[in-house]
């Protein structure tokens, strides 16, 4: 007995030193309970102890030793177990002062010491600030490289709690109930209808927009179709056939594929709203995007119901499946004459970038009318038919036209004006950001340039002290042929920072083939819905000079 209570004193002396400083550490970061502290306690044996003496420090012992295997079981498994965290928490986490959680699957990253790190720049994974990874970096496929899951892996601080699901906040009688889920990067101008544009630094990343960030302009509710049952009605002319087209019959047409941007006549209304109040909504330059086209040309399908050109004035109407809840569908209408003419290359769409079309987008078909307003090119498409005059339509007859500034509300006359189709040379500024701060030396400026009718870019020139001199920037995007430049050019500008300049005025204005130019400010071509804004676009920066610059 006196050896087992040898040995047992003896590891047990071994046991509090070894676990001494990490059990002292353990429990005091895993114990609810402050004033548990490990303790090694005093046993003393003398030369008269009795068996049951013996017996009960040897109980001790053992009891002490369950409680320090049950306290490593608790350690150990609140350091497997990740803390876990709602999605709202993780909302509450976007921005420097609040820190930046981003999450990919269920896991939660803090990222905020990586976010000046980021190889494609701090606003870029700002996007994501409070909620997924996924839908950005869906764009671009270096993310789903191993490293990068390995970078990522090191800002890893939780998990997304399981039972926290996103709850529906639509009633199943909202007409919007059915609306398709739209890319976070998107910045929204208004719910319902659902009207948004890409942020600027995503806009011109790529010569063809992503079909995620496509700026999304919408009058009604998006009609959710079946490609199966769904049917193109084409009104034929008298003495012709009409047709009634599903998608393998406009399938059998030739497919013919365009890149062709489309630019809402609203883009950069916000720069007319700083002049004097207009109805609209506040696009700010991202009512514009460029993407990769494929269907039937229009022209070969009037063709095949009988329609040909005709001496008079006609025009082809255009109806979509979207309708409000009188049953007022969207319409409108181009001339006959670009609706027949094959270099006009007018499409009904059914891809868009190498995919069926987006249900945003026009699933399962749309018009696309090259070099012409937004407003024409009609989505989820269900009826065509040529008139003798333009489609009665609100948004063809009531909206989209140009009035003088002197022209109020009180004194409109929507009769007076033609409707908008092509659009006047356009261009902006992407990057960098408005109030960005930029370093001494050298400025990279980037944007966008184009003009309707098929009119080519020629030259962007480039301010940086607000068009007292100015710069040719670099053109860069595919060639365009001489009146079909349906696409738009993206441009590049590298200048040195002018030394001890505190703040860059920084302006842009192209020209296209015609020699149309921006006119220099907003004023003179303000109107009351905001329309066909393309004065020369300005931001102001500022400068950051190191104090070696400096002297």
């Amino acid at each position: 007995m006196l050896l087992l209570h040898r040995a047992v004193v003896s590891a047990f002396r071994h046991a509090c030193r070894f676990k001494s400083t990490s059990s002292k550490l353990c429990i005091q970061a895993c114990s609810t309970n402050d004033s548990f502290q490990p303790q090694c306690p005093s046993l003393t044996f003398s030369g008269n102890n009795s068996s049951t003496r013996e017996w009960r420090v040897m109980g001790t012992l053992l009891g002490l030793g369950a409680v320090l295997a049950y306290h490593d079981h608790r350690c150990k498994a609140a350091q497997e177990l990740p803390r876990i965290y709602t999605r709202e928490e993780v909302r509450s986490h976007s921005s420097p002062e609040t820190r930046i959680w981003v999450t990919l699957g269920s896991e939660v990253f803090d990222v905020t010491e990586f976010v000046d790190l980021h190889p494609g720049g701090p606003s870029k994974l700002m996007l994501a600030a409070g909620g997924p990874l996924e839908p950005f970096w869906a764009l671009y496929a270096v993310h789903n490289q191993s490293h990068v899951r390995e970078i990522l892996a090191q800002y890893k601080i939780g998990e997304l709690s399981p039972e926290d699901k996103a709850p529906s906040t639509l009633k199943t009688s909202d007409p919007y109930a059915d609306d398709p889920i739209r890319h976070p990067a998107l910045k929204v101008n208004s719910q319902r209808p659902f009207n948004a544009e890409p942020p600027p630094e995503l806009l011109t990343e790529n010569y063809i927009t992503p079909n995620p960030i496509f700026f999304t302009r919408n009058h009604l509710p998006v009609p959710n179709l079946d490609p199966d049952t769904y049917r193109l009605h084409v009104e034929g002319p008298p003495g012709g056939q009409s047709l009634s087209l599903s998608l393998d019959d406009l399938y059998q047409f030739p497919k013919h594929e365009i890149t062709v941007t489309l630019q809402c006549a609203g883009n950069r209304r916000s720069e007319m709203t700083q002049v004097k109040e207009v109805r609209g909504l506040e696009w700010s330059i991202g009512a514009i995007s460029t993407a990769r086209w494929a269907g039937a040309r229009l022209c070969d399908v009037l063709a095949q119901a009988g329609h040909q050109l005709c001496e008079t004035e006609a025009h082809v109407c255009f109806e979509g499946l979207d309708s409000d809840p009188t049953g007022t569908a969207y319409g409108a209408s181009i001339p006959l004459a670009r609706a027949m003419d094959p270099e006009a290359e007018v499409l009904l769409a059914y891809e868009m970038n190498g995919q069926p079309l987006p249900r945003d987008h026009g699933f399962p078909v749309r018009v696309v009318v090259p070099g012409v307003v937004g407003a024409r090119h009609v989505k989820w498409l269900g009826k065509v038919s040529v008139a003798s005059e333009e489609s009665y339509s609100h948004w063809q007859r009531r909206d989209y036209k140009g009035f003088s500034p002197s022209v109020d509300w009180d004194t409109v006359d929507f009769d007076s004006a033609p409707s908008i189709q092509e659009l006047p040379v356009q261009s902006a500024i992407t990057e960098p950001k408005d109030g960005a701060t930029v370093e001494s030396g050298e400025v990279t400026i980037k944007g966008y340039a184009w003009s309707g009718g098929g009119r080519a870019v020629i030259r962007v020139d480039v301010s940086l002290d607000g068009g007292l001199t100015w710069q040719v920037a670099k053109l860069d995007g595919e060639e365009q042929c001489p009146r079909k430049a349906w696409a738009w050019r993206l441009w590049e500008l590298q200048a040195p920072v002018p030394a001890g300049q505190k703040e860059l005025n920084i302006v842009c204005k192209a020209i296209d083939d015609s020699y149309n130019v921006q006119p220099d400010t907003v004023a003179p071509i303000w109107n009351l819905r905001g329309v066909l804004s393309n004065a020369w676009h300005r931001i102001h920066v500022h400068a950051s000079h190191s104090p070696c610059a400096r002297k």
